[in-house]
């Protein structure tokens, strides 16, 4: 695997390399044995320190050594790592799959075929997920401090992002099975008449200390109901002789219902048959048919108006002379009305029939209002109403109302418990239907309703204990469905006592909540009741005695909706059910906090809730109860796991695995409130459930775990060493517990994010905010332990390192990937612990950098020492040393880590810790953090450059010997048959060679400038040597020759002036190369430039022509201007000469001068002089012509120098034309200064004083400056 992975790092090295940096990038390439010359248009490249911006993980993959895993990781690691992804990857295709059962066939193939390609494509994603740099030395460096690094790098990266992973399939897993068992499904479920799961069937109640207190008033009513239990039976038979309604049934006729009752209410035989005799004398109840009419729609217009004024008619068919009219709904067609009617039952009701009729009623109106209504007749069909309507009244004078239609409803078909229903209205001789009438029917009875509620609620209870019995259902199971013997004996005596649904809904919920106490009923059913009982009691529609049933009903219910909420995780009772458990009983607690219970009533008293934190009484509140209810649930599922997870041991890696696990089964709790309940909670009772478990578990985690943390921390040893001295004891590693302490840190870590987002606004109030407190000494600790094993580690990867390059494409060896390996794992340590505190975080990076640039400056004392020593070489001339590959890559190594020293720091996250610094404090204090930080960095980086400097500066010094040597005997034996020049050059050129290739091109170019100093200052000496000894010329023209044949090898002499003491040092050895002729012509010359610039010259201005004409050269001396005053009177006697330089060249010309003019500072001369010149002559392109004017004294022996001009032969025209058209030349007058006997020209002529030529020159130079 390690050489599938080299290659592949190689290959993308090299196709970088390509696309975006050539190999090498020379300045130079050679043209000869011993000659390089510059590549035109070639574009300088760019040097490293240019993208030095980069990312410390570029300069990561610029090692190209970069691969999956080192030695460390284990194989099972991986695979369990590679299993994570894997079931993340089905987690989210079964998501997808939910909705899309049917897959198209030719996708299954295309899938099928590219499986193979997807599974090799995965494995390689997994090996360059995390990257490591892996030496390519063995182990043994790693086996210096057992893999440190690795340990808390890399691999503490990947645990924790296979922890991450774990986590993440969990939440998946616990979001699928919550979608599954959502409250839209379980309602879906509900409807589709699917049963509920059952309990276990050892679970037969819940009653708890929530609850046990409640029984004693419950015995009471037991003992109440037995007193009175032969005339509730003797009324349940009474009701069965006289049934009413549809519902009697011959499925279940008297028989079977007798022996029910008499089961159920356990009589004897003979009481039996006694009771019933009683209840057949008792006369027929005297019973009421209640009547709703509600609304009708579609009725037949009547009137000529295309509507109608309908009103309702009832009567029973028996008793037609009672009737009852309802009120009229003028001019409509779907009139509502909603009013009641109770009619007397006088017969057997099978026999009766209800009659319904509705009449269209006809106002008593003269034939003129009937005109009257011409302009709202509707239709032909409507006139022609209005005209049998007027006729009739004009003839008869009558008004009859018009029967519009018309139903009759036999009361053998209403059932006891009543009906509603849309009865379609039919009139005689008519096909179509005529309307629809909408009418609510029941029975009643004229018995005392409070008498009836009490005989309801024994009668139920009982019943619902026979029926509990009898069944065996299971706790939880019973909704409300009796069986069918049972339900008939209940709707009779509901119909036949007259209660109200209200009223009957009072009394099931009163019974059902006290035998809910003893075995569980559905939790569904109370919160149907509720329903119906909430709106009730808010519109006033209860009386003051059934509210105080209602709410004493409801403190017996409450205790088992809390220990629902309570026992929310409890193990045997499955999710479905248990999430149906807890809706309905949030929906209980919503429809009983929307109430206001009545004065003075204790709905929680603390007998029953000792482990409530509200203990004013009465206590009503539900909120804070809901949220006391969720804590104490949460503390015993704390304290079960504390239980269950106990610590095999109590040293210090058992305690930090603990609290681990601790947080981790924790957190999986939240998860899952999160996901099954949190929006359920917010929902239904506005309560924000995972937030409530956060806040308890934050302080709780935080009360166990730092006082444990903070413990270890301090008992971890102190390591006493010094940066220099890496050699000596240190005690044990104190971080023996491994990685477990900073595992537990991003534990905490990942808790308290989870906490960022379910409590956003509260996060900063909670204690756990400040964990990273708890673990500042570890951290600290393990910073000092790191830097400690890195120069450990450092030490041997340069002892170890082979120094041959990583491979071809790059220009470092191993040591540097190995010191860069540690940068990178502590890089990787440091972000992920993420750490909060804005101070103490920059306390760490500065700490961090500082280590890290002593580790680097450190790494460059080591490699500097070694290669110490290599390169001494000896062969039969001499001995000297060569410049080795060694040596080069010892200076890359170290310029190569530099590089690395900014990028790592911006990686380490100080810029976002200085702007949060300026935000926490002000901006002066954050600059003034960065500048501090800023100036480290600058000072590690300085160092180490210097270091570089150094290296280059001994690799230099090493040659300079050797080059010293061989320049003095090129300068010696120049001109005769020796070989020494050849040596010189290849020794030059073997050298250069092997640094231009190896090292970068910023090493290279710092090389070359230090070459440039060495030579300047070894061709000083030489110089300087030579000229005390006098020699000749030809010695430095010859060592000025042998400097200009090396510098051509290996640098383009056009940019020999990138180094100015190099330039003056070669001018220095030119100048003394030259002859003393051509030595005195430069100081001419440098006379001239310096004269050019002179302007408002204090001696005046001289102004002449000049021309050549053919070899002649002719010089007109016009006037002068300004000269200055030399004699007492203010005045001068000028006179001008003529010279041609440089005079060795015209030996036999003549030095002309014009007339004296005496007493004149504006002296017209106007004489014109005439140089017949050879062509070699003519042709001297650096010849000048000097004008001197003089001051003639009174003998003519001494005369004074006013000042002197130039004109180079370079600026005269040749032409043809008469001087006299030539424009006027300007020359102004100057002198040689003090400066001027500072150059090397004049220094150079100095030295040879035993010169007559020199000595006379120097003479009279000193008198042209006036002196």
């Amino acid at each position: 695997m390690y050489q599938e992975v080299f290659c592949l790092s190689r290959g993308i090295e090299a196709l970088r390399l390509l696309n975006n940096e050539p190999k090498e990038c020379p300045n130079f390439e050679r043209s000869s044995a011993l000659r390089r010359r510059v590549v035109k248009n070639q574009k300088r490249p760019v040097l490293k320190r240019q993208n030095s911006r980069r990312s410390f993980d570029d300069c990561l993959e610029r090692c190209g050594i970069i691969e999956e895993a080192v030695n460390t990781v284990k194989d099972g690691y991986l695979k369990e790592y590679w299993k994570c992804l894997n079931q993340l990857k089905m987690i989210k295709i079964r998501r997808k799959s939910n909705g899309n059962a049917m897959v198209n066939k030719q996708l299954k193939q295309k899938v099928a075929d590219k499986k193979y390609g997807d599974e090799k494509l995965g494995i390689w994603k997994l090996r360059w997920r995390n990257r490591r740099i892996h030496p390519v030395c063995d182990v043994r460096i790693q086996q210096v401090d057992g893999g440190f690094f690795e340990k808390f790098g890399s691999l503490f990266r990947e645990q924790a992002e296979l922890v991450v992973a774990q986590e993440q399939i969990e939440k998946q897993k616990v979001a699928e099975a919550a979608a599954e068992i959502s409250p839209d499904k379980l309602e879906e479920e509900s409807d589709s008449d699917q049963p509920l799961p059952t309990v276990e069937s050892d679970e037969v109640s819940v009653a708890s200390t929530d609850s046990e207190n409640e029984s004693e008033k419950d015995q009471t009513d037991l003992i109440a109901t037995a007193l009175n239990i032969d005339e509730l039976y003797r009324e349940v038979l009474y009701e069965i002789l006289h049934n009413v309604g549809c519902d009697v049934s011959c499925e279940i006729g008297q028989t079977a219902l007798f022996s029910y009752a008499q089961d159920a209410f356990k009589i004897s035989n003979d009481k039996h048959r006694m009771l019933m005799e009683e209840a057949e004398q008792k006369k027929a109840p005297d019973l009421m048919i209640n009547v709703e009419i509600i609304e009708a729609k579609d009725l037949r217009p009547k009137d000529s108006n295309g509507l109608s004024d309908p009103f309702v008619t009832l009567y029973l068919a028996s008793c037609t002379a009672h009737r009852y009219n309802s009120s009229v709904k003028p001019m409509t067609l779907n009139p509502v009305w909603e009013e009641h009617f109770a009619l007397p039952i006088r017969q057997n009701t099978s026999d009766e029939t209800l009659c319904l009729e509705v009449w269209d009623f006809d106002p008593a109106e003269s034939v003129k209002e009937k005109l009257g209504k011409v302009f709202d007749v509707k239709g032909l069909k409507g006139m022609r109403k209005l005209v049998k309507e007027i006729a009739v009244t004009a003839t008869s004078g009558q008004h009859e109302n018009e029967l519009i239609g018309k139903a009759n409803i036999p009361l053998s078909a209403i059932p006891a418990s009543g009906m509603t229903m849309w009865y379609s209205l039919d009139k005689k001789n008519k096909i179509a239907r005529q309307g629809v009438l909408k009418v609510r029917i029941a029975f009643s009875s004229e018995k005392n309703n409070k008498v009836a509620e009490q005989e309801y609620r024994h009668l139920l209870r009982i019943i619902l204990l026979h029926e509990l019995e009898t069944s065996k259902v299971a706790p939880h199971w019973w909704c409300g469905s009796f069986t069918p013997q049972g339900e008939q004996i209940l709707t009779q005596h509901i119909a036949q006592s007259g209660l109200s649904p209200i009223e009957v809904a009072v009394c099931q919920y009163c019974v059902f909540a006290a035998i809910h106490q003893n075995h569980a009923l559905s939790l569904t059913l109370f919160s149907n009741l509720l329903d119906k009982i909430v709106r009730a009691v808010q519109s006033s529609g209860m009386c003051e005695e059934d509210i105080k049933l209602f709410w004493d009903a409801t403190k017996k219910l409450l205790p088992s909706c809390v220990k629902v909420i309570r026992k929310i995780r409890k193990k045997n009772i499955n999710e479905k059910t248990k999430m149906k458990q807890v809706t309905e009983v949030l929906k209980i607690l919503n429809n009983i906090n929307s109430l206001e219970p009545p004065p003075n009533f204790d709905l929680f008293p603390v007998m029953l809730y000792p482990w409530i934190t509200f203990r004013e009484e009465p206590n009503c509140d539900i909120p804070s109860i809901i949220n006391d209810a969720v804590s104490q649930g949460a503390l015993d599922w704390l304290n079960h796991i504390l239980e269950n997870n106990k610590r095999p041991d109590e040293s210090d890696l058992a305690r930090l695995q603990n609290m681990i696990q601790i947080i981790q089964l924790v957190r999986s709790d939240l998860q899952k409130a999160i996901e099954f309940y949190d929006k359920l909670f917010q929902e239904t009772v506005n309560f924000q459930y995972a937030k409530a478990l956060y806040v308890f578990y934050q302080a709780k985690l935080s009360t166990f775990c730092e006082p444990e943390v903070v413990e270890i921390c301090k008992g971890l040893k102190k390591l006493n060493y010094g940066y220099d001295q890496i050699d000596g004891e240190v005690s044990m590693d104190p971080l023996s517990e491994g990685t477990s302490l900073f595992e537990l840190y991003l534990a905490i870590q990942r808790f308290h994010t989870l906490g960022v987002g379910l409590c956003p606004a509260d996060c900063d109030s909670f204690h756990i905010k400040n964990f990273h407190e708890w673990f500042h000494g570890g951290v600290a600790q393990w910073l000092d332990i790191a830097v400690y094993k890195a120069l450990q580690r450092i030490e041997k990867a340069v002892e170890l390192d082979q120094l041959v390059h990583v491979d071809n494409t790059v220009k470092y060896s191993s040591s540097a990937v190995d010191t860069l390996t540690i940068f990178y794992q502590v890089k990787v340590f440091w972000q992920q612990l993420n750490w909060p505190d804005v101070e103490s975080c920059y306390t760490f990076i500065a700490k961090i950098i500082d280590d890290i640039c002593r580790c680097s400056v450190f790494y460059a004392d080591k490699m500097a020492a070694r290669v110490d020593g290599l390169g001494d070489t000896q062969d039969i001339y001499e001995k000297r040393f060569e410049v080795t590959n060694e040596w080069c890559l010892a200076i890359n190594n170290i310029d190569y880590v530099r590089e690395t020293l900014e990028p790592f720091t911006r990686d380490l996250g100080m810029t976002e810790v200085i702007e949060k610094i300026c935000d926490l404090k002000s901006p002066l204090d954050g600059q003034r953090c960065e500048q501090t930080l800023e100036n480290v960095i600058a000072n590690a980086i300085d160092t180490v450059r210097n270091k570089i400097i150094e290296l280059l500066e001994t690799v230099v010094n090493k040659m300079a010997p050797s080059m010293k040597r061989l320049l003095i005997e090129g300068a010696e034996l120049c001109d005769q048959d020796s070989n020494s020049m050849d040596r010189l050059m290849m020794y030059v050129d073997n050298n250069l060679c092997t640094l231009h290739r190896e090292l970068n091109d910023e090493n290279f170019n710092r090389t070359l400038e230090i070459v440039w100093n060495m030579l300047a200052d070894t061709l000083e000496d030489i110089i300087q040597t030579n000229v005390d000894k006098r020699r000749p010329p030809s010695f430095f023209a010859n060592l000025h020759k042998t400097l200009n044949l090396m510098l051509g090898s290996f640098k383009n002499p056009n940019d020999c002036d990138s180094c100015d003491a190099l330039t003056r040092t070669e001018q220095t050895l030119r100048v003394h190369g030259l002859e003393t002729t051509d030595l005195i012509h430069e100081v001419h010359k440098n006379l001239t430039a310096k004269f050019k610039n002179t302007k408002d010259s204090p001696f005046g201005e001289i102004s002449v022509r000049a021309k050549f004409q053919d070899n002649d050269l002719i010089v007109e001396v016009m006037n002068a201007r300004n000269l200055m005053a030399m004699d007492s009177n203010g005045s001068c006697d000028s006179f001008v000469r003529v010279h041609l330089l440089p005079e060795h060249k015209f030996i036999g010309i003549e030095k002309p001068k014009t007339k004296t003019h005496n007493r004149m500072q504006f002296p017209l001369y106007d004489e014109q002089f005439t140089f017949n010149l050879t062509c070699d002559q003519r042709q001297i392109e650096d010849a000048l012509i000097l004008f001197s004017v003089k001051d003639k004294d009174l003998l003519g022996y001494n005369n004074q120098y006013i000042g002197e001009a130039f004109l180079p032969f370079s600026e005269i025209e040749d032409t043809s034309e008469y001087i006299t058209n030539l424009s006027q030349v300007h020359l102004p007058l100057d002198r040689p200064t003090e400066s001027s006997l500072q150059t090397i020209e004049i220094r150079a002529l100095e030295h040879r004083q035993g010169e007559k030529l020199a000595k006379e020159f120097l003479k009279k130079f000193k008198q042209r400056m006036g002196s």
